[in-house]
């Protein structure tokens, strides 16, 4: 028998996340790392940089691939850009676990949506999943979450889920620790009504320096470009200076 409401879905979780964080993140004395008692005992944080906007024809969600436990580099290609339905996509950033295991409950829920209510769900319907299941655990989950997709209905839409489980419907999303370097360029350089080939360009040019300046962000550019058509996958490397390899098909 199947939980039919989030709330239940939430009273399954509570019995089953670690528990509560023992101590807050703090800064250190040389002002630089981060205590890394916020994080449970053998946790991997992703240490990232995620971030997503909408253009004229759908959404363009993007992710560093770096992973870190500390200073340690854990995994330099992680991929953080986690389909939970047909087109609609998330950026995970926070703890590896948490952000896994709540992707995979979001999309066990949204595949029964779709056999219950014999249409595909919404990207509202997905955000609303993310964001009732953070906040009713804000104390328990270290993930921060930016939900992007696109449905007949409403077009390309992006909503932001930072910790603590309040929920963002914006133009465009940034998140992670690489985020903080990024606002500036960010405001400068986004415009309403992009192109895709705008759109891709200004994803990249804002995961660049926030690789370039963010010690917890680097390795590959990863972003999925959502349309009616379905999602392109996009893989750009630093040896090739992110100008390459470019589009595949996801």
């Amino acid at each position: 028998m199947f939980p039919t409401s989030t709330g239940a879905l939430a009273e399954g979780l509570s019995l089953r996340l670690p528990s509560k964080l023992q101590s807050q993140a703090n800064i250190c004395s040389d002002g630089i790392h981060l205590d890394m008692n916020h994080l449970k005992k053998g946790e991997v944080n992703l240490g990232t940089s995620i971030m997503a906007i909408n253009f004229k024809d759908g959404v363009i969600l993007g992710a560093d691939s770096r992973t870190t436990t500390g200073a340690y580099i854990a995994n330099r290609v992680t991929d953080k850009l986690t389909q939970v339905h047909d087109t609609i996509w998330c950026c995970r950033s926070g703890s590896a676990a948490d952000t896994q295991a709540v992707a995979d409950i979001v999309q066990y829920y949204l595949g029964m949506y779709e056999i219950m209510n014999n249409e595909r769900p919404m990207t509202q319907t997905a955000a609303a999943l993310f964001q009732e299941i953070c906040y009713d655990n804000k104390d328990m989950l270290s993930a921060g979450i930016i939900v992007a997709g696109y449905d007949e209905r409403h077009g390309g839409q992006v909503y932001s889920i930072p910790l603590g489980g309040s929920l963002h419907k914006q133009a465009y999303a940034i998140a992670g620790s690489g985020s903080t370097y990024i606002y500036g360029y960010c405001d400068a350089n986004w415009k309403e009504g992009m192109t895709e080939e705008e759109g891709v360009a200004f994803v990249k040019g804002s995961l660049r320096e926030a690789i370039k300046w963010d010690g917890s962000s680097g390795g590959v550019i990863r972003m999925v470009v959502l349309t009616g058509k379905g999602a392109v996958r996009h893989l750009y490397l630093p040896d090739q200076n992110y100008e390459g390899p470019g589009p595949n098909k996801a």
